[in-house]
């Protein structure tokens, strides 16, 4: 099982503190498999090569502004919060605080002669978790193949509202390719459309809803989000897909209480893959994030919801409102 470099640093030196540990790996003393890697937290094999040499220059030390889950000489995951766009979007291509952005402007720091930052893949804005990009033109072209060859490890915690009817799942439903006012759909017979794979399992159920751990076996926008709530299963305070008309299995809708919350809680919390450059395993992990600790609490707390139905249609005996009188043009004193 993998483990941090500044615990593993100190296994193979047992006469360093666990502060030492910390302090040499970010001085850039510390090499994994041959190359340097400043991150204490970094997730290492407990066979990789570890190797210290106190007698190199230490790196200045430059703090990235988005908290470091695994950087070396090509690759970099940052923890992305929730509400910072990963990159500039056409409708806020102004936006200068973004995920990208500030990379950008660490690497620029950190490594002035050579600052290139490419981008690898996005999360939604309002989705938290690992987010990697490339450090250099081979490492962006290597790794955007394993995306596209699927060979990239991406789970998701996420909450949601309903009931599963089982403890694992897969759904398999092409996505449209058009992106209409804000959101995605599922694609009709002959339209085109992008194949889209979600793997999902029960983590720990609750009288309102669930915890799941999902899987992406294909990356497309909104995926998550649309799979889960076609199965009657929407990400609790996802706004666009949650409540919405005509995005429930046979129009059903949801009624009874809800857990509110103000984003989505959709968190990119695993991220692994072979280094495309070096050939060791990169796995990096994000905790999950205060907020949605929070919902996590509310929903453990929330009462049962009422099942997830199609409206039906009125009775035929059901007392209909009595008619209303048309107004005369005369007013009343």
């Amino acid at each position: 099982m993998p483990i941090r470099l500044d615990l593993a640093l100190i296994q193979h030196h047992p006469e360093l503190s666990r502060r030492r540990a910390r302090d040499v790996i970010e001085k850039g003393q510390v090499t994994v498999e041959g190359r340097t890697s400043p991150e204490p937290g970094l997730l290492v094999e407990p066979t990789a090569a570890i190797a210290w040499d106190p007698n190199l220059k230490a790196r200045s030390r430059v703090r990235s502004s988005l908290p470091l889950l695994h950087e070396d000489d090509d690759v970099l995951v940052v923890d992305k919060p929730a509400g910072l766009l990963a990159v500039p979007t056409a409708s806020h291509a102004t936006d200068e605080d973004t995920a990208l952005a500030r990379v950008q402007e660490y690497i620029a720091r950190r490594r002035p002669r050579r600052p290139y930052v490419g981008v690898v893949h996005r999360l939604d804005r309002d989705t938290s978790g690992a987010l990697a990009f490339a450090l250099s033109p081979p490492a962006r072209a290597a790794l955007r193949d394993l995306f596209r060859a699927h060979r990239m490890e991406r789970r998701y915690a996420a909450l949601v509202e309903g009931a599963p009817s089982t403890d694992e799942g897969q759904v398999d439903a092409p996505i449209y390719d058009v992106y209409e006012a804000g959101r995605r759909r599922l694609a009709r017979p002959g339209e085109p459309a992008h194949d889209a794979r979600t793997r999902w399992r029960v983590v720990e159920r609750f009288p309102a809803g669930a915890l799941l751990e999902v899987e992406l076996e294909t990356g497309r926008q909104h995926q998550i989000r649309l799979h889960l709530a076609h199965l009657g299963l929407p990400v609790v305070g996802d706004p666009v897909y949650s409540h919405a008309p005509g995005w429930w299995p046979q129009g059903g809708r949801a009624a009874g209480p809800r857990v509110i919350a103000a984003r989505q809680m959709l968190h990119a919390r695993h991220l692994a893959f072979v280094h495309p450059l070096t050939g060791a395993r990169v796995a990096a992990e994000s905790p999950l994030p205060a907020d949605f600790l929070k919902a996590l609490a509310a929903l453990r707390r929330a009462p049962p919801a009422d099942k997830f139905a199609p409206p039906s249609a009125p009775s035929r005996d059901a007392p209909r409102p009595p008619a209303r009188r048309p107004r005369s043009g005369r007013r009343r004193r």
